[in-house]
């Protein structure tokens, strides 16, 4: 079974450009700026909601398989959420440097960018795409 959530056509600066909540808005194309910045790949709507940076293939053991952003973004209601890792490895040592966050099993949950070191965030990108590409091929869209 494939995953539900796949690549769109719509443009992720417009879609980032009518959220709602100005600060949200806001954080939303610095975040445009900063992931495509640090990935090098250009950003992609993922379902309606998401916007993503490279794609991988996974295959489990279970047979289930599909293709899924490699890296990126959501501006969510109540938080920004960033898929940045895998899940598959403990980065507390960066996030320790972050600012104010909650973390998911492979997301995180940040308040406004303006308590986060945007420059420790694009370290945690870097990261996570590197230990990504460590168990699946990372392309670029």
């Amino acid at each position: 079974m494939a995953n539900a959530t796949q690549p769109t056509s719509e443009d992720p600066r417009n879609f980032c450009e009518a959220v709602a909540h100005p600060g949200r808005r806001e954080d939303a194309l610095r975040l445009l700026h900063l992931f495509a910045e640090t990935t090098g790949y250009a950003p992609r709507m993922w379902g309606p909601s998401i916007i993503g940076y490279g794609r991988y293939h996974y295959t489990y053991a279970s047979g289930r398989e599909g293709d899924w952003l490699a890296t990126g973004f959501s501006p969510r209601k109540a938080n920004m959420v960033v898929y940045i890792m895998p899940g598959y490895t403990d980065f507390s040592h960066i996030l320790a440097r972050l600012g104010p966050h909650k973390l998911g099993k492979s997301c995180l949950y940040l308040g406004r960018l303006s308590g986060i070191d945007t420059g420790v965030l694009a370290e945690l990108i870097r990261a996570g795409l590197e230990d990504l590409a460590t168990r699946w091929p990372v392309h670029p869209h």
